[in-house]
């Protein structure tokens, strides 16, 4: 369970408008820190063409490295750390590319 990583993870149960079901998310927190078995992940939900114009959105694009089937996009502004338990079955990863532009949206979220 290492930054950059996809991962299947049950987000249940939400509240409110948060992103609900087991649904793909990216790991986003450091490799060297956490002594608690948590992940600040940010959940994957599919593309929509509206999401071009949402400066959180990181648009993924279905490779052989991520795994996904289809185009999606990660939400950076729902951002939350899990307990590892969540983590269901590891299924690619994230280039640095995309990595940095979460980063960034990261840094407008957090503005």
């Amino acid at each position: 369970m290492k930054q950059k990583e996809i991962w299947l993870v049950n987000l249940d149960p939400t509240i409110g408008a948060e992103i609900k079901k087991t649904r793909p998310c990216v790991i986003l927190n450091s490799n060297l820190i956490g002594k608690l078995p948590l992940k600040i992940i940010a959940p994957i939900t599919d593309f929509k063409p509206q999401y071009k114009a949402v400066p959180w959105m990181v648009k993924l694009t279905p490779n052989n490295t991520n795994n996904l089937t289809k185009t999606s996009v990660i939400d950076l502004f729902q951002v939350r750390s899990v307990s590892e338990i969540r983590l269901v079955k590891k299924i690619g990863t994230i280039d640095d590319k995309e990595f940095k532009k979460c980063k960034e949206a990261l840094s407008l979220v957090f503005e």
